[in-house]
């Protein structure tokens, strides 16, 4: 049985090595000790204390709020202060944390510019400085950090242009990078021989970049994440680098000065580009004055869930095959030159929740099959020209031309039908829509008859615009049960009777607008008690009465109550009500003197003695 020998050296030797190992990593940890206080000096306030622990000698400096030091050297590899609103600057001295690989300060509030120290940090893999106030341009030496892949420095004040390194000299592992809501300038700088392979993230958007984008971006091929909207980027759409990013998901391009092919004409090469996207799931190309109709290819992007085409010059027809589009939840094609009918295929679309087609020529009827869509919650068709829906002339016309089948929409919280041709009267069935919870809008219609009752069942809705049509007979006062309504406009219809106080009484009610109607009475006094409203607006009307310059009055004008003669009171601009009273009370006596003779001629002879008595005896 053998035995190994272990001398007195040997065992010498083994504790002096231990010793210096030791002695190295207490002067290290020592030194990272001292650039995190370095980097604690430039803190000017911390609100949250969150750095109350650096300032206590009894506790170490890996068990400090937000450091973590590595498990088997006594280094800290992670400082993590995201989110604690500290104000200050950030301090060079945190490049002497050698061993750091995560550095997220994102979500407070530093100033000043990033220091080019930081490309120092050779192990970095991440940094986060996004959602502060920093300023000045992006160094280059960040683009040195080789093993970086996640960088984030959006929603800054940052300048300048994009630095070369940080695409084409530095971390070929990059994964996910982030400039966003900054001022950045010049041309995206990414170039052939840049290998940025890893990239999966990419988000330059809300800057002022400008130029094509980059051909060399197709390299990036593992692309999940591109959004690069908001900037002055142009030139045709990038439907031949988009075809090579089969892993795509999220598509900005919004607001740039973009075009279609074939001199603006043509969107079908750019949807046919993502048909092998088979992870595609939201597009935006809304503000770019795109040309074209839309291409019925579309419908073979099956994935999509959100697609985003308003303010743009797309002309047409909707195409049916859009129907199947079946998981998408969000349809937006308003704000475009569209024409033709509303597809009934689109009724098909079983999860959509938001639908925006307004601001089209789009005619025809509303089809009745919306009424059969679970999920819809918005519905804007306002700003065409929409009209009566047609019947069957032996059967008897629907009740109106809004479809009765909305009413079946149980989700739906906005819906706005208004500036059509939209003729006959609210069906109460859409009227009762109890689930409004933000937005009825039927406006600029040719709408007719009494406000229906239905209506106070919307007790969750913030605002009705009934303005502008032809509704008439009395304002029902149990709109005073829509208790979360902010903003009410009845104006321009021919409502009458007297205004209901009850509606004066709703306790978020801030705008009122009833002008220009035949309302008559007086003003409400609970109209002028309310705490909530600023805007008010009766002119027009039959109102009469004294009006105080008072609570929800007081700052108001007399253009709020232009057009009713019968009103009186202490708002600059209207009668005082002291002389009409002054003025009443002499018609009275004049009349009086007018009457009096006519009927003393006619009474009898002992009449006139004893009323003679009477007025002696006074």
């Amino acid at each position: 049985m053998g035995y190994c020998k272990f001398s007195k050296f040997d065992l010498l030797s083994l504790i002096v090595v231990f010793y210096v190992a030791h002695s190295e990593n207490d002067a290290q940890i020592l030194n990272d000790r001292a650039s995190l206080l370095s980097f604690m000096a430039g803190i000017a306030y911390d609100p949250g204390n969150s750095l109350e622990s650096w300032n206590a000698s009894d506790i170490p400096v890996c068990k400090w709020a937000g450091v973590v030091c590595a498990m088997n050297r006594n280094r800290v590899v992670e400082l993590n202060l995201s989110h604690k609103s500290l104000h200050g600057s950030i301090s060079p001295a945190l490049f002497n944390l050698s061993e750091l690989k995560v550095l997220d300060l994102s979500g407070n509030f530093f100033q000043g510019r990033i220091p080019a120290q930081l490309g120092s940090l050779y192990q970095l893999r991440g940094l986060s400085l996004s959602s502060n106030l920093l300023d000045g341009e992006i160094p280059a030496e960040v683009g040195f950090l080789k093993q970086l892949e996640y960088l984030d420095l959006g929603s800054n004040k940052l300048v300048g242009e994009i630095p070369v390194s940080l695409f084409c000299n530095g971390s070929a592992s990059l994964e996910y990078l982030d400039l966003s809501n900054n001022s950045l300038t010049g041309k995206i700088p990414l170039k052939s021989q840049c290998e940025l392979r890893n990239l999966r993230y990419l988000l330059l958007w809300s800057n002022r970049f400008v130029g094509e984008v980059p051909l060399a971006l197709s390299n990036c091929s593992e692309l999940a994440w591109l959004e690069l909207g908001s900037n002055l980027l142009m030139g045709e759409l990038p439907s031949k680098i988009l075809s090579k990013m089969p892993y795509l998901k999220i598509l900005y391009l919004s607001h740039n000065l973009f075009s279609s092919h074939n001199g603006n004409s043509d969107l079908k090469p750019f949807f046919a580009s993502l048909v092998n996207s088979s992870n595609l799931e939201e597009i935006e190309l809304a503000g770019n004055y795109l040309g074209g109709e839309l291409p019925s290819i579309i419908g073979d992007l099956s994935t999509l869930v959100e697609i985003n085409l308003d303010t743009n010059l797309i002309y047409g027809s909707i195409p049916p095959q859009i129907a199947n589009l079946v998981n998408l939840t969000l349809l937006n094609l308003s704000s475009n030159l569209l024409n033709g009918s509303i597809p009934s295929e689109l009724c098909r679309m079983g999860r959509l929740e938001r639908l925006y087609l307004s601001n089209n020529s789009l005619s025809g009827h509303i089809p009745s099959a919306f009424g059969n869509m679970p999920h819809l919650g918005l519905l804007d068709l306002s700003r065409n020209k929409l009209s009566a829906q047609k019947t069957n002339a032996l059967r008897e016309p629907a009740l109106g031309t809004i479809p009765l089948s909305l009413g079946k929409c149980t989700n739906l919280e906005i819906l706005d039908l208004s500036y059509n041709k939209i003729s006959g009267t609210i069906p109460g069935e859409v009227a009762g829509l109890s689930s409004l919870k933000l937005y009825l809008n039927l406006s600029s219609n040719y709408l007719h008859g009494p406000i229906p009752l239905e209506l106070s069942k919307m007790n969750m809705v913030l605002a009705i615009d009934l303005s502008s049509n032809n509704l008439s007979d009395s304002l029902p006062s149990q709109l005073g049960s829509c208790i979360a309504l902010e903003y009410l406009n009845l104006s321009h219809n021919v409502l009458e009777g007297q205004f209901p106080a009850k509606i004066g009484n709703l306790p978020y009610l801030k705008e009122l607008d009833v002008s220009f109607n035949q309302l008559s009475g007086e003003i409400p006094q609970s109209l002028q008690a309310s705490s909530t409203l600023t805007l008010l607006n009766f002119s027009y009307n039959n109102f009469y009465g004294n009006i105080t310059n008072k609570g929800a009055f007081s700052s108001l004008t007399v253009n709020s109550f232009l057009g009713n003669d019968g009103l009186c009171g202490s708002i600059k601009g209207l009668k005082d009500c002291r002389r009409k009273r002054a003025r009443h009370f002499l018609m009275a006596i004049l009349l009086s003197l007018l009457i009096t003779p006519i009927l003393y001629s006619r009474i009898s002879s002992s009449t006139k003695i004893q009323v003679q008595k009477a007025i002696a005896h006074l």
